[in-house]
């Protein structure tokens, strides 16, 4: 049996969203769609699409948004555009940013900037490791919260000092936003205040919107022009938008109105591993809706456990896992969602003793 095959066997699983059936999800979006009387864009070109475009644009504060096939070609794009206006090539990021770890070099490959690894890699960095880079910045790029440190984002009075010290030199001050919201819930604030101060934000139509796909790019209009040509030019002129956004639009709604209830999960969660000291969370405390669970015993152990409480209890405790940095030692990401929302506090009580227990 699969992974996927064993998950799917499973009458409880604990990280994440419900994932529905393409002919599930495919049903709900001709039912949508019929219903709001949805027409095909036409290579971006539609009521629905630049309706949609506007709205994000709305909700975060800036002149325009576009979609974009890719978070990755979303994001190299910006910081590319970003360094051909100030007249450097030079981009800082940190050292876990999702271009170093899941991109394979494309910004270097495919000659878009040079990048400088700010900060240290388990945290976020702050004003002082700016600060410290002797070189001319044409960008910045932050990343909320930061998936490979758990979910962590610097302090609300850290990250406006950021704001600050790019906008004083001239810095173009990039979001990597692909879970925005669900910082936003955590700061307790509306997305619109945590964005402002970048000149340009990337927000992912998938991660906790549960989309099909897809990106959105948001700035300054002449910006937002300038990054759909150099789409064009990099193969993402996709002729028709319209399943992305349907399957984004028809759920974001109720998906951002439920932020707010997967950060008070995650605080529910926290207080409940105080119980499971084999279960150590990072970060000490949650930054958002999700976090990292380090456990003491290797990467493939973890994954026989994981597949003997499944097969065994029909409970799913995890997805991927990645070895620590000490030996005998590994850990898995958890995404706070639907699952958690949804079962009751026994239930995940019952789930986490047998994972403690295996261990």
């Amino acid at each position: 049996m699969t992974d996927a095959e064993l998950r799917q066997s499973c009458h409880t699983v604990l990280p994440g969203h419900r994932q529905p059936t393409p002919a599930e999800s495919f049903a709900a979006m001709s039912t949508w769609c019929q219903a709001n009387g949805v027409a095909h864009d036409v290579y971006g070109e539609g009521e629905l699409i630049q309706s949609f475009e506007r709205k994000l644009a709305g909700l975060l504060g800036f002149e325009a948004a576009a979609f974009c096939i890719t978070g990755t070609m979303t994001q190299v794009t910006a910081l590319r555009l970003a360094c051909m206006e100030r007249g450097s090539r030079l981009v800082a990021l940190h050292p876990t940013a999702h271009i170093f770890k899941h991109e394979r070099s494309n910004h270097q490959l495919l000659e878009h900037f040079q990048s400088l690894q700010v900060g240290d890699p388990h945290r976020p960095f702050t004003l002082e490791d700016l600060q410290a880079v002797p070189d001319r910045l044409a960008a910045v790029s932050l990343e909320l919260p930061a998936r490979e440190l758990g979910g962590q984002s610097p302090r609300w009075d850290d990250l406006e000092a950021i704001k600050a010290h790019c906008r004083q030199q001239g810095i173009h001050l990039h979001m990597d936003g692909a879970r925005l919201w669900e910082a936003a819930a955590a700061y307790g604030r509306p997305p619109a205040d945590v964005a402002a101060g970048f000149d340009s934000v990337y927000v992912s139509l998938y991660k906790g919107i549960g989309g099909l796909g897809g990106a959105m790019l948001l700035g300054s209009a002449a910006f937002v022009a300038r990054a759909q040509e150099w789409f064009r030019r990099q193969g993402g002129n996709v002729i028709h938008r319209t399943p992305y956004i349907v399957a984004a639009a028809m759920q974001f709604d109720a998906r951002l109105a439920a932020m707010p209830e997967y950060f008070r999960r995650t605080q529910w969660l926290y207080q409940t591993l105080r119980d499971f000291p084999r279960l150590r969370a990072n970060p000490a405390q949650p930054h958002a809706n999700m976090l990292h669970i380090h456990v003491p015993v290797d990467r493939d152990r973890l994954l026989r456990i994981r597949n003997e409480v499944a097969a065994r209890h029909g409970v799913w405790l995890l997805n991927r896992v990645a070895h620590a940095q000490l030996p005998g030692a590994s850990y898995t990401e958890w995404y706070v969602g639907d699952h958690l929302l949804s079962l009751a506090d026994e239930q995940v009580r019952q789930a986490l003793t047998l994972w403690s227990d295996a261990l």
